[in-house]
């Protein structure tokens, strides 16, 4: 049942705090419920005019804001059309955000949204402070009602992210609060106030007054050690400050509610009639607890404490002045620590003063819990902290020392209290307070909140409390602020323990003022004010939590103190008067007193409207600076000078180095503040117009893409991502493209190229070939070798330009039928159409195909010599008579194609089917091959389709088979085997040769009686292009992926009747070389394509020499599986990329911080960019992203035997930038090409390119060949001469005489002397530097050496190492271009010690890592257990950036220095990958999983690595200061444990990937067979058992199941797609650690075809593929099993994975199909 009263918060368990109004918030017409008739009066009022509606806590003050809201909304959309306005709640705390959003939400049905600091946001992941114009536009535009924080809004306001004008109608809760510079006062003064167009304002409070009363006074005099008399008497100083704090007069009521109103430009409204408010809100009943005055002072005790803190002080203080005044950081946190101590002392004596000395006590423990830790601190801020913690135990001894033994259970259950207070163990007010807690009942009708003014207060009560024996049927806890003290609460602490008191599980809850206000707690019985309210709404506030009927508010008081009684009835008398002024208001008076506001220096920037006043120029400057670089030992904020000019203040500002300017002064005035808020208001200007400050007042985004970068991103993956596929086209090569198709009446004129070859195996031949192009050649595509690898030789191909060469009309022709009847009929066919698909057969040159396209033209030729060159025109003209012979042969028009059943190769497409009727050639009405019969018996002459041949002249002759269009070559004639022997394949079909043609082809033999010949059948073309055999740099697993051919291929003959072969007169060596041709043709079309992206990117220049073979490296993946790809070329790339970028920027952006610098660098390299440059420039249309697959490669003339057909909807070649084009779908398969040239390639392929291209030409062409290639991209990247002098010019002005020592001798210790000496200077010095006066840091000329010195390590790297993995070369880089690396060379070579810094913290650092390096070995693993100091490697960047600059950009003798300073410079022999990435490669490759356990103890962090062995767990520790040292130091001891398990790591020399030592897996074990499987389990047990009956098996397994402490994994279902069992399985052992299951595959060939798998996977194929696979479950035993034969490899895997996945789940060991 609903409370009648609508409630101003209610709980909300998932919220944890919860919205005010939430049951008011039902008054939305559509549940039924309606306001009460006060919320109606002040709603009518509200609508009116604007109005501060003054109620009482709880109300429904929400409610009557909903009313207004949607009657507003109602009147918006009234008009046509509606109008872009938007209605503003503010709320002063984030828990009060939070909270109204959600009342709004659920009350009204508009669009609501809440904003707080502490908000994320959808976009990017940024907090609302970081939100820029096009996210506020994107927020405002989406929203209809916007809840924030007051000072969001002001921030939006001031930077022009929210138009005033647009907003309709403000709510302010809490509106009390807008007085002096809070938000609230300062959005209405800056905005409001100034306004054209105001809006509706309606404001909320339940106490309009905010006067410090006499509590606070009270309090500020303990503060200042200040006692009152026994009779609470206080000084004459002290009382005649009370008339400034009493607020009980009406004129003083009417004055603050004048100032508020005027503010507000409201009135305020109270309702006249409180009979129905007093009938709907609980009051509580007002008491009072009287506790007599302190009478233990324990003077010794806090003289002793006096003593030992004033001694401690003193000694700070000589520390702090012992410093060397280099070290700034030092001294100011020696100075933040004597105000800690000082705090902590003032704590203690509070506690003895009020609490008494055991509370004293618990305060002194918890300033220990909270002593500042000092872990990786300097070493005498070290000491200056334990010399604190001394004091703070020497107070917990003294204190301990004046309590009597077992004090910690003093307060069992017989306490004698009096005593207690007599002893001033506790004071008075404590022991009143405990008798107050016992007046209350049962623990379940308990719920009081105790108000406390101090942090300390809350903790050491709620410990004392929890000790009383009387009080332990109460649960007690505490709640205090979310400041930043040390005492501070978290937000999420801070819900959970109101949470536990709203339901009741905590019954007493001492509490700050962080719950008087906002924060609901309905359930509440008792409230009591330990300390008195301070202020009118301070007690309003804290009396109105007491919220359920029959409650009490009882108010504790000292007796006697006759000033608080007073200070309590002037806050009664003062809520009285406030009542009483405000029912005077008028309701129906619109009549406001007009605000005076001070005018405001005020800067506004006319574009966008933004604005700074002097009043919000401080934080703006501070917010400049925090975005500065930022440096661990220099914190980046602005320093103040105030002086004294005659009567008048003025300010200085010093700014950090890497500001945009240094130093300003600022005007003169009259106050001290004012002159400091001046200066940085002119100093804001300044940044403004130096464009360090954007328009719309904010630090300068540097990104330039920063238009692009406002625009919402949807997409959690962009441009130049992995996760993003793209359908792009393929760019044409024109240089294969010919006219001469179709009209050759003229002859043609070729360029020839010829192709000679050489094989390994000085007895093998092949003929030379000539390649006929229209188009000339670069002479680096002309002219090249290459190696083809056959499964047991290899052959080097020599390309060579020839000459121009004219073939007549005749000659084309001929030319044109060699190509059609070789490459069809070798790779091809030369038949279409079939029975099957009901299309009569044809041959293919009669069958209209177009098989020569314009854009891909050439001709292939035979050459019968090179020297002379000739070419082979007998094969060719046989070619072109055997085609003339089957047109005129209607032997096979009606045949249609089926099987061969001889040539059972897997490979042949053999494929001829029966006829309709019998073969007419075999007729005696038709031509027969009696015509090439003669009558001659003689045995030694062999009958052909076309010829007859002696035997003697058969062997090596090329035939075609006119029944099934095939070429081959003939091996021997059998003279044993006719037509009529019997059939050597399936017998039980075919009886004979003769048989089988008759019943497979309709052939009726003429001569059944002659000779069969044994054919060597033609195979499919291979990709030669990689050695399979040999050590090239190609990983084993590419080689085997790349290579198909089968090294173990049984080879099969055919054998055929000559009768039906046609003899073609070319040379065996003829149809050898044909089957290189396709790979030696792919790699030259590759070299057309990347010369012709080379002539793009050149242009004009004829200074460019970049080699074809270098950009066509640039432009192959790693996915082609070739021994070369981008992936080096990328890396040096990225390099040069990098600086270059780098050079300009500093050169042009002469005062930009490295910050600024870096992020713009990041924009213009990162791979979104480069995508984009590389999409403009068409860089995809190049990229080679397949293996070759050259049974997709088709000659001129030659009908694709595998075609593709495009699905993609799209009929040009070129595919458009479009999203509907873009997919981030895992299952697209990347790299494949349809027939035009569409393929999908991911994103990122197109920027790792780009970097590749610019690394060719760096190789290639050096700096200025790679700045060529950056230009042509769209780079702007002009290194211009004079800028190079105008650095030198500004380094050449900074004062260096005082340190010129310290130059020579860095200069000596470098080998390289400056010609500016200013440069060095500026190199060695820290940002922290900048306390000795130096307006500059090295930070800028890091950002320059960290680019050199990467390029001139990778560049080195990449010249040195040219034979290893990409993959490898990228780990040395990583390992020789890192912080640590040049740390390391800083130490080694002693620059560390001219390091100029002011940071004790960074000394000492640096200290420790030179002790460090001294007395450690030198391998990166040990070093890497050592965080160095990033200084150290800075100071190494930046000189080789000073280097740079001194040399005009020099590179040679930046290495020339640098080579022997970071020599020796690691090799892959010496390469040692970071510990973790080793064991996770190792485990990787061995299948085992790692368990990650992080904990924190104190300021270190403890890592614990687990794997799971077969037999055993292995456990390894890691502590440090970081998660990663932490992860490091554990990995390396658990490599350690691995190695001597026989587990060899692969840096101890171990070749390949790391093995198991046999010996140490040998277990004993029986083994288990269950005859019910369908598939036989074999399972090894570790710890057998006497062996059972199998039939018992089950039974003892469920035994075992119930009687196990583990879990069984559940698998809800298993994904029956392709992969899907094995990806289940894998993280079913990923879950459990158990090692990944091992599959060992077998295939199964046969000489027919037979059906594989059932169901959807049911297969018609020769060869099966079969499954073994084995998992080990660790202290269990193996589980060995064999899945069912399928078609393929893989999914053979999901076959034995899925059994394996039932046999745990028979197993007890894994549960299918149901829910966790």
């Amino acid at each position: 049942m609903i409370n009648p009263c609508f409630l101003e918060a209610t709980v909300n368990p998932q919220m944890g705090l919860t919205p005010r109004g939430s049951l008011e918030g039902t008054m939305n017409p559509q549940m039924g419920l309606t306001p009460r008739e006060y919320q109606n009066d002040v709603f009518k009022v509200a609508m009116k005019r604007n109005t501060i509606a003054h109620l009482d806590t709880g109300a429904g003050k929400t409610m009557i804001a909903v009313m207004i809201i949607n009657e507003i909304a109602k009147n918006l959309k009234k008009q046509k059309p509606p109008p872009n306005k938007l209605i503003i709640f503010l709320a002063p705390t984030r828990n009060l955000v939070e909270q109204q959003f959600n009342v709004l939400k659920e009350s009204t049905d508009l669009i609501v949204d809440y904003y707080h600091g502490s908000k994320v946001g959808n976009i990017e992941g940024q907090k609302v402070d970081e939100w820029d114009a096009a996210v506020w536009e994107h927020e405002t535009n989406k929203n209809q009602v916007m809840v924030m924080t007051p000072q969001i809004l002001l921030d939006a306001l001031r930077n022009a992210f929210v138009n005033f004008e647009m907003i309709c109608l403000l709510i302010i809760d809490e509106c009390h609060r807008a007085s002096g510079n809070h938000p609230y006062a300062s959005i209405m003064k800056e905005f409001y106030h100034k306004a054209i167009k105001k809006p509706k304002v309606f404001g909320m409070t339940a106490s309009p007054l905010t006067k410090k009363g006499l509590a606070e006074s009270v309090s500020s005099w303990h503060n200042m050690g200040g006692r009152m008399s026994e009779s609470g008497n206080m000084s004459k100083r002290v009382q005649s400050k009370w008339a400034l704090f009493s607020v009980s007069s009406a004129q003083d009521c009417e004055a603050q509610l004048t100032i508020l109103e005027s503010i507000l430009d409201s009135q305020v409204y109270t309702i006249d009639d409180r009979e129905e408010l007093e009938k709907v809100i609980p009051s509580a009943t007002l008491k009072y607890c009287y506790y007599q005055p302190v009478k233990f002072d324990h003077q010794e005790l806090k003289l002793k404490l006096e003593s030992s803190q004033s001694k401690l002080e003193v000694e700070l203080l000589d520390m702090q002045t012992s410093v060397e005044g280099n070290f700034q950081d030092t001294k100011e946190k020696l100075e933040i620590l004597r105000k800690r101590l000082s705090n902590d002392h003032a704590k203690i004596i509070y506690c003895i003063d009020e609490l008494g000395l055991l509370c004293a006590y618990e305060a002194v423990k918890i300033c220990l819990a909270n002593a500042p830790k000092a872990a990786e601190e300097c070493d005498i801020f070290k000491e200056s902290c334990l010399k604190c913690s001394y004091f703070l135990e020497e107070a917990l001894s003294l204190i301990g020392n004046s309590l009597p033994n077992g004090h910690e259970i003093i307060f069992d259950a017989g306490c004698d209290y009096k005593n207690l207070v007599a002893a001033g163990y506790i004071s008075s007010k404590l022991y009143h307070l405990f008798l107050l807690f016992k007046t209350f009942g049962e623990a379940a009708k308990v719920s009081c909140l105790i108000f406390v003014e101090r942090i300390i207060t809350a903790k050491v009560v709620d410990i004392i409390v929890k000790r009383v024996a009387d009080l332990s049927h109460l649960e007690v806890s505490y709640m205090t602020g979310n400041s930043t003290s040390v005492d501070a609460m978290s937000s999420k602490l801070q819900k959970e323990t109101l949470e536990s008191f709203r339901s009741g599980k905590v019954n007493l809850l001492f509490a700050t003022d962080v719950v008087e206000e906002g924060i609901d707690v309905p359930n509440c019985s008792t409230v009591i004010r330990f300390d008195i309210p301070k202020t009118v709404r301070s007690n309003v506030q804290s009396r109105g939590r007491a919220r359920q009927s029959g409650s009490q508010f009882v108010i504790m008081l000292e007796r006697g103190n006759a000033k608080q009684r007073e200070h309590v009835c002037d806050i009664i008398r003062s809520e009285k008067c406030m009542m009483h002024t405000a029912k005077k208001r008028d309701p129906n008076s619109c009549v406001v007193k007009p605000a005076k506001i001070k005018e405001t220096e005020t800067y506004c920037v006319e574009s966008t409207g933004a604005s700074v006043t002097h009043d919000s120029s401080v934080s703006l400057i501070h917010r400049y600076c925090s975005k500065l670089p930022v440096e661990k030992f220099y914190t980046t904020k602005p320093d103040f000078k105030v002086s004294m000019v005659e009567d008048e203040f003025q300010c200085e500002m010093t700014l950090p180095p890497n500001a945009e300017f240094q130093s300003i002064s600022g005007p003169l005035c009259k106050s001290s503040h004012l002159s400091k808020q001046l200066v940085c208001l002119v100093a804001c200007k300044k940044l403004h117009q130096m464009g360090a400050l954007s328009d719309h007042l904010l630090p300068h985004n540097e990104d330039p893409s920063e238009v692009k970068s406002s625009k919402i991103k949807v997409a959690p993956s962009g441009a130049g991502t992995t996760k993003r596929k793209e359908l792009h086209g393929t760019t044409p090569i024109r240089a294969i493209s010919g006219t001469w198709g179709e009209k050759v009446d003229d002859g043609v004129k070729f360029y020839a190229y010829k192709m000679s070859f050489k094989c390994s195996i000085a007895d093998v031949t092949y003929s030379s070939f000539v390649l006929l192009l229209e188009s000339k050649l670069e002479d680096d595509v002309a002219n090249f070798e290459l190696d083809l690898y056959l499964v047991s030789k290899s052959v080097k191909c020599k390309v060579s330009s020839c000459a121009e060469l004219h073939l007549n009309a005749e000659q084309v022709a001929k030319a044109k039928c060699f190509q059609e009847l070789f490459f069809n009929a070798i790779f091809g066919k030369l038949y279409i159409g079939s029975k099957q698909l009901e299309e009569p057969r044809q041959f293919l040159p009669e069958a209209g195909q177009k098989l020569w396209n314009p854009s891909y033209m050439f001709l292939l030729l035979p050459l019968e010599s090179l020297e002379p060159f000739q070419i082979y025109w007998k094969g060719i003209d046989s070619c072109a008579s055997a085609f003339e012979f089957i047109k005129k042969n209607p032997l096979l028009t009606g045949v249609a194609q089926s099987t061969d059943s001889i040539m059972t190769d897997s490979d042949s497409t053999d494929i001829v089917h029966s006829a309709d009727k019998k073969n007419p050639l075999l007729t005696d009405e038709k031509q027969s091959t009696d015509t090439v019969m003669t009558d001659s018996d003689s045995t030694n002459i062999v009958h052909f389709a076309d010829r007859s041949l002696h035997e003697d002249e058969v062997n090596e002759v090329v035939v075609l088979a006119i029944h099934t269009g095939k070429l081959y070559s003939v091996l021997k004639l059998l003279k044993d085997e006719t037509a009529d022997s019997p059939f050597d394949g399936d017998a039980k079909q075919y009886s004979s040769f003769t048989d089988y043609f008759k019943k497979k082809y309709d052939i009726d033999l003429k001569y059944p009686g002659k000779n069969l010949v044994l054919l060597k059948q033609s195979h499919r073309a291979h990709n030669l292009l990689v050695d399979f055999n040999g050590e090239g740099s190609l990983s084993l697993k590419i080689k085997a992926e790349s290579c198909k051919v089968n090294t173990d291929r049984q080879r099969y003959y055919a054998r055929i009747p000559p009768e039906l072969l046609v003899v073609i007169d070319a040379r065996i060596d003829v149809m050898k070389s044909l089957y290189l041709l396709p790979s030696l043709m792919h790699r030259m079309e590759s070299l057309m394509a990347a010369s012709q992206l080379r002539a793009e990117i050149n242009g004009h220049s004829t200074d460019l020499h970049i080699s074809s073979l270098m950009v066509l490296e640039a432009i192959t993946t790693l996915r082609c599986n070739e021994s070369f790809s981008m992936e080096r070329l990328e890396l040096l790339g990225d390099s040069v990329l990098k600086y270059v970028v780098s050079c300009c920027l500093f050169l042009e952006y002469s005062k930009k911080h490295e910050g600024q610098l870096s992020s713009r660098r990041a924009w213009q390299v990162c791979n979104s960019t480069l995508y984009d440059l590389g999409i403009k420039c068409g860089v995809q249309g190049y990229i080679r992203d397949c293996a070759f697959d050259p049974t997709r490669w088709t000659a001129p003339g030659q009908l694709p035997l595998k075609p593709c057909p495009c699905d993609h909807e799209i009929e040009t070649l070129q595919v458009p930038i479009d999203n509907k084009y873009q997919t981030e779908d895992p299952t697209i398969t990347v790299g494949k090409c349809c027939d035009l040239g569409h393929r999908w390639l991911g994103s990122k392929t197109i920027s790792d390119c780009v970097e590749a291209l610019v690394g060719a030409y760096y190789v290639d062409g050096g700096l200025t060949g790679a700045i060529h290639c950056m230009k042509w991209l769209g780079i702007s990247c002009e290194l211009n001469p004079s800028r190079i002098t105008e650095a030198i010019e500004i380094a050449s002005l900074y004062t260096y005489t005082p340190k010129i020592d310290v130059i020579q001798t860095i200069e000596k210790k470098l080998g390289y002397e400056f010609g500016v000496k200013g440069l060095l200077l500026e190199a060695i010095t820290h940002a922290s530097g900048q306390d000795q006066g130096a307006g500059y840091c090295y930070q800028r000329l890091e950002f320059l050496g960290d680019s050199v010195l990467d390029l001139l390590i990778t560049c080195y790297l990449y010249k040195k190492h040219n034979d290893i993995d990409p993959g490898e070369l990228t780990d040395l880089r990583s390992a020789s271009v890192n912080n640590e690396n040049f740390a390391y060379a800083a130490v080694r070579r002693d620059l560390h010690h001219h390091l100029q810094h002011r940071s004790g913290l960074l000394e000492t650092q640096i200290e420790e890592y030179v002790k460090f390096v001294a007395t450690s070995s030198t391998d990166t693993n040990s070093l890497a257990t050592k965080k160095s100091p990033k200084a150290l490697g800075d100071l190494v960047e930046s000189i080789a950036g000073a280097i740079l600059v001194d040399t005009k950009l020099n590179l040679n003798e930046v290495w020339r220095v640098f080579e022997p300073l970071l020599s020796p410079i690691v090799t892959p022999d010496k390469l040692e990958l970071p510990p973790l990435r080793e064991l996770m490669e190792l485990c990787d490759s061995l299948g085992y999983f790692i368990k990650d356990v992080c904990r924190n103890k104190g300021d270190s962090v403890i890592v614990e690595l687990r794997v799971q062995l077969k037999d055993v767990l292995l456990v390894g520790e890691g502590t440090g200061a970081t998660r990663k040292i932490a992860r490091g130091q554990a990995a390396l001891r658990l490599l350690k444990d691995l190695e001597k398990r026989g587990i060899k790591r692969k840096n101890q020399g171990q070749d390949g990937d790391g093995q198991i030592d046999n010996k140490s897996d040998n277990k004993s074990g029986t083994t288990l067979s269950n005859p019910n499987l369908s598939r036989n389990a074999k399972i090894t047990l570790l710890h057998p058992e006497p062996a059972a009956e199998t039939s018992m098996l089950n039974e003892c397994l469920m035994e075992e199941e119930s009687k196990s402490e583990i879990e069984i994994p559940v698998l809800k279902s298993i994904n029956m797609k392709k992969g899907g069992p094995r990806s289940s399985l894998y993280d079913l052992c990923k879950r459990m650690q158990w090692p990944m299951p091992t599959f060992t595959p077998s295939e199964h060939k046969s000489r027919t075809l037979m059906e594989i798998g059932e169901g959807e996977d049911k297969r018609i194929a020769f060869n099966s593929f079969e499954a073994h696979i084995t998992l080990t479950i660790p202290g269990y035993g193996d589980i060995e099993l064999k899945g069912d034969q399928r078609a393929d490899k893989k999914s053979s895997y999901d076959s034995a994975a899925l059994l394996m996945l039932y046999e745990l789940q028979r197993l007890r060991k894994l549960k299918i199909g149901e829910e966790e």
